[in-house]
């Protein structure tokens, strides 16, 4: 199994629905999450329906996981941040990562230059695009000799 970073740049998005009412410009914040870790971006105040971050995340991934292929995909869930209320969901996207990890896995390194990715509601509409770029740095990790040692050697 190969270990290595995953570097999430959170870009821009264009032409999200707006949520708020009476005229408000939305505060967009974006949720990003990789199996069970998630990330969040800071709030673009005031930035409205085409929000710029500008902002780096990094995740450390594993490939390829046990029986898992179906699980290398990164969500993006994009979130209206609201002062006196529950934020309110914009959209979201998903972006799938077995063939950059693949790629990474065999050169050591492996990068998506930004890119638009399509942000949809619950019922699958269209609602605006996000900007993301990604990068994959392979990373050597000590192997661990299992035959020596651990609760397997124990005499308890």
């Amino acid at each position: 199994m190969a270990v290595g970073i995953l570097e999430v740049l959170l870009v821009n998005a264009k032409g999200l629905g707006n949520t708020d009412f009476f005229g408000n410009k939305m505060d967009p914040y974006v949720l990003i999450q990789y199996k069970t870790e998630e990330r969040k971006s800071s709030v673009a105040r005031g930035q409205g329906s085409n929000p710029s971050w500008g902002e780096k995340f990094t995740f450390r991934v594993e490939y390829p996981g046990a029986g898992d292929h179906h699980q290398f995909k990164l969500n993006l869930k994009i979130m209206d941040k609201d002062t006196f209320s529950a934020d309110d969901y914009i959209g979201s996207a998903t972006i799938y990562l077995e063939d950059l990890l693949a790629l990474g896995v065999e050169n050591g390194t492996a990068e998506l230059n930004p890119c638009k990715y399509r942000v949809v509601r619950m019922d699958q509409s269209y609602c605006g695009e996000i900007q993301v770029g990604l990068t994959f740095n392979l990373r050597e990790e000590p192997q661990i000799n299992e035959e020596y040692g651990g609760w397997k050697e124990s005499e308890y």
